[in-house]
């Protein structure tokens, strides 16, 4: 008999430890309720993206002195500069600038070291393709501005949940980030 009164004392004590865990992960599950969404529906919501964020590459021709420093700092010696020398004025002239975004790593060497601030990174992220040839941008299509996120009707954006918390100095919760 006590074979068997122990064995229901095991049993027992499994039952409560199983609903111990079982308590506790329904508690785990609850508070996970509170937080913030992750997923957003992307061609439909968009983030707005942080001020350092290194995006598609803006180039502006007339800035440009054909020094090709963008070329020396590139750790891949991705940017190609056409110029020629002007032996009548004694400068550069600047023909053809382009970049392969198939390959650029968005280190942001080009833009830091540029003398002339005639390249920066833009917020642009959207750089998708078919065919990867397409991802070749010459100094014309460098030089488009990128459309903003934040002036499309069609598009709901969505502030960064760092951005809130620094702008508001508070933790965040589901309804701070719908009212905000």
């Amino acid at each position: 008999m006590l074979p068997m009164v122990t064995g229901f004392m095991n049993y027992g004590q499994q039952t409560v430890r199983a609903a111990r865990y079982i308590g506790q992960s329904f508690m785990i599950t609850l508070s996970h309720a509170n937080r913030l969404p992750v997923t957003i529906q992307y061609p439909y919501e968009k983030l707005i993206t942080s001020e350092r964020f290194r995006g598609r590459i803006h180039f502006e021709f007339d800035k440009c002195i054909a020094c090709e420093v963008c070329v020396r700092v590139c750790p891949i010696d991705l940017p190609v500069v056409d110029w020629r020398l002007e032996t009548d004025i004694r400068k550069k002239r600047l023909f053809n600038y382009s970049i392969d975004f198939g390959i650029c790593i968005f280190c942001g060497n080009c833009v830091e070291y540029c003398p002339t601030n005639c390249l920066s990174m833009t917020e642009e992220y959207e750089l998708s393709t078919y065919d990867r040839h397409e991802l070749n941008y010459n100094q014309i299509s460098l030089g488009r501005l990128p459309t903003l996120v934040i002036g499309d009707y069609t598009i709901r954006t969505i502030t960064n949940s760092t951005q809130i918390k620094i702008a508001t100095g508070k933790p965040l919760d589901s309804k701070m980030i719908t009212n905000y």
